[in-house]
């Protein structure tokens, strides 16, 4: 206690707002990765493939809002959409499953209600922003781009068969996956965290009250920060939260919509996948969406 008395009332202040954001955040994160753990353990990429409908249209809509069924951490998201290719799922079904997996599925969607004062009012848009970027990539992938998005000397893929174990093995096995996603993600979200809250006290207000005038710049720049982030999406409608007094409802948007799909962490995991032309493709594609989508609702808010 006498240490924490001589530090300046600042980083006090720092380590107050950190804490308070991590408290809210980690209940959903350990949700979300047990979620993960159970639907890497009890459900294959072949089920879902079992009941793709056979119109082009329905298996855009259906890869855009089967994450309500089977949501995924982005963290994971990757590894999964690889998995639905090689099992011949269109990439016009998989990449609207991975534009929207991370934000509509419902734990995302209980703690961004949560995170904005049990407000329908940011799950809502978020929702929305979600559907139009997964539709529009989806109808690219599926009338107009190569829709052949795998590597062609990508480097082999391990998947574990849990089939020939029993339930109680595979319940085993997806806790320890479960522990092993917290871990992996709760570094993002502390270092997501520290940064928050460091801005909200140490970065000039007139500067970001500037920023805040320009919805162009405020927009790009919360998507910069989401990208560089790299939050777990079941946490950082909390930082969101953080914010809209100083961005406002349009940049938070952004910064929601964003980081779920592009962000450091799975932009690597992309490239080790996917060909570097739908990887451009799919990150401008994603970017210029959210930014007309934003704008829209800045003004009309």
């Amino acid at each position: 206690m006498a240490i924490l008395n001589q530090l300046p009332s600042s980083v006090l202040q720092w380590f107050a707002i950190f804490i308070s954001i991590i408290i809210e955040a980690l209940p959903f994160v350990l949700l979300g990765s047990i979620l993960s753990g159970i639907i890497e353990v009890f459900v294959t990429p072949d089920t879902v493939h079992r009941y793709l409908p056979k119109n082009k249209w329905l298996r855009i809509l259906f890869g855009t809002f089967i994450g309500f069924l089977f949501p995924s951490c982005e963290c994971g998201i990757v590894p999964i959409i690889t998995r639905f290719l090689e099992k011949q799922v269109p990439s016009y079904t998989a990449v609207p499953f991975l534009a929207t997996a991370p934000i509509i599925n419902p734990i995302v969607l209980f703690a961004t209600y949560s995170a904005f004062g049990n407000s329908w009012t940011y799950v809502t848009l978020r929702l929305l922003g979600a559907i139009c970027v997964a539709s529009i990539l989806g109808i690219l992938l599926g009338f107009v781009v190569d829709e052949q998005i795998l590597k062609d000397n990508r480097p082999p893929i391990h998947h574990h068969d849990y089939s020939h174990h029993g339930f109680f093995k595979k319940l085993f096995l997806a806790l320890v996956h479960a522990i092993d996603e917290f871990f992996d993600t709760g570094r993002y979200l502390i270092f997501g965290t520290l940064l928050a809250s460091a801005m909200q006290i140490y970065v000039p207000t007139r500067i970001l009250t500037s920023i805040g005038h320009n919805p162009i710049v405020a927009i790009l720049i919360l998507m910069l920060m989401a990208f560089i982030l790299s939050l777990c999406s079941e946490a950082d409608a909390f930082i969101g939260a953080s914010l809209v007094s100083t961005f406002g409802m349009g940049p938070v948007l952004a910064f929601l919509l964003i980081g779920p799909m592009v962000d450091i962490k799975n932009l690597l995991m992309m490239v080790k996948s996917f060909k570097p032309r739908f990887i451009i493709q799919f990150v401008a594609t994603s970017s210029l969406v959210i930014i007309v989508y934003c704008l829209l609702v800045e003004v009309l808010a």
